[in-house]
């Protein structure tokens, strides 16, 4: 009996693979996320100052940032459909030592591995979402990306109640996560897999090439980045210091402002996922534009709000900024399609180093000054969206097929 051939279809949406692919990047994601979920517990267990804590936040970033452009780069012309598995194991290792970690070198050690986990894990993840797509680029994106979020937004909740009651090395509990996104990426290797052996068996399909000089290409690049620059400085003093804040601030628990946490990344999880079925209907750059520039309001309100509005505000923030992100990566796609990979490292990098960058430079001002005071400064960051009415409009230019 012949055994029947794998058909890949380039038009028709793979929904269980866009499935499968979101599943994982939650589980990694999660991983990721309780690095910063567990600062309090740190804190308190190494006697760290917000400095310190900044430093952890850049060690992690820095590891995610700088070999997701290589990784994307390398993988653009040799895809490497095991290499999800490879990064994963990374993250295993790390959560490992972060559990049983006994000094504030050892806890660097430990966030270092998931990040170099997490670098090798996004490219050929996201271009994983491109493949199952079937053209509706932004809605795959986003439906990736939202199960970063929403693994992101667990973390903090499982935190407070696996973790913050019991120990420092109830983490380890968090290795189940792992095991099953293992499988999970067993399953999407062995179609993505399959996928490159169909692939080379066709004729190469023509690629859409803007007609846009490779100047103009270059600023439109340039304002991408500037706007994941604001936004993942002003997600960072979120992530790694609203605990903090809300805790001296409010005088509320470790457990209490993990919720509020929570809040936050849950509504970027449900911002990502309308943002980008919006960003296929709509126009990416409107959604770019309205996103960054969308949340001044809210943020420039977040340092005088009390504790029901904090709640409100932080919620708002984190959906209206969190829905441009698919539209940013899928526009710098657009604009260089030949480097799906170099482009998705690039992206992703940036935005953990930024991340991780201003995480350290929060932290440290913070012992100089004071949380409300960086809130206070970085409520001005969005208002630089204003920068994205410079971007083309991707549904009014030319294309060229190469």
């Amino acid at each position: 009996m012949q055994k029947a051939t794998f058909a890949y279809d380039s038009t028709k949406t793979a929904y269980p693979i866009l499935l499968a692919i979101c599943l994982a990047h939650l589980s990694n994601d999660l991983i990721q996320a309780i690095i910063p979920a567990s600062y309090p517990i740190l804190k308190e267990n190494f006697h760290l100052n917000y400095a310190q804590i900044g430093v952890i936040t850049l060690c992690f970033q820095l590891a995610s940032s700088l070999l997701q452009p290589v990784v994307g780069a390398y993988t653009d012309k040799h895809p490497q459909p095991y290499s999800q598995i490879i990064g994963m194991m990374f993250s295993f290792f790390g959560v490992i030592a972060l559990a049983y970690a006994n000094n504030y070198a050892s806890v660097l050690f430990s966030v270092t591995m998931v990040g170099i986990g997490s670098s090798i894990f996004h490219p050929e993840s996201s271009r994983v979402a491109y493949l199952s797509s079937g053209g509706k680029r932004s809605l795959a994106q986003s439906i990736f990306q939202i199960g970063g979020n929403t693994g992101a937004a667990l973390a903090p909740l499982l935190l407070a109640w696996i973790v913050l009651p019991n120990g420092q090395k109830y983490i380890i509990w968090f290795l189940a996560v792992v095991v099953i996104a293992q499988l999970i990426l067993g399953y999407i290797a062995t179609w993505y897999k399959k996928v490159l052996h169909a692939q080379k068996g066709q004729a190469k399909k023509a690629i859409r090439i803007p007609d846009l000089s490779s100047s103009r290409v270059a600023i439109s690049i340039g304002i991408l980045l500037l706007l994941i620059f604001s936004k993942y400085i002003y997600i960072a003093s979120i992530t790694s210091y609203l605990q903090f804040y809300m805790m001296q601030k409010f005088g509320i628990t470790e457990v209490g402002a993990q919720v509020y946490l929570f809040y936050f990344l849950i509504a970027i999880a449900l911002g990502t996922l309308i943002g980008g079925a919006l960003g296929d209907v709509l126009g990416r750059k409107y959604i770019i534009w309205l996103s960054v520039l969308g949340c001044a309001p809210f943020t420039l309100l977040l340092p005088f709000a009390n504790l029901f509005w904090t709640a409100i505000l932080v919620s708002i923030i984190g959906f209206i900024m969190a829905s441009a992100f698919p539209s940013i990566l899928v526009y710098a796609q657009e604009l260089l399609p030949k480097k799906i990979g170099m482009v998705s490292g690039l992206f992703y990098g940036f935005a953990f180093g930024m991340g991780g960058i201003g995480a350290a430079m929060l932290g440290w001002w913070a012992d100089q000054t004071s949380l409300t005071n960086i809130y206070n400064v970085c409520s001005y960051l969005p208002l630089i969206g204003i920068i994205a009415y410079f971007l083309p409009n991707m549904k009014k230019i030319k294309f060229r097929t190469e």
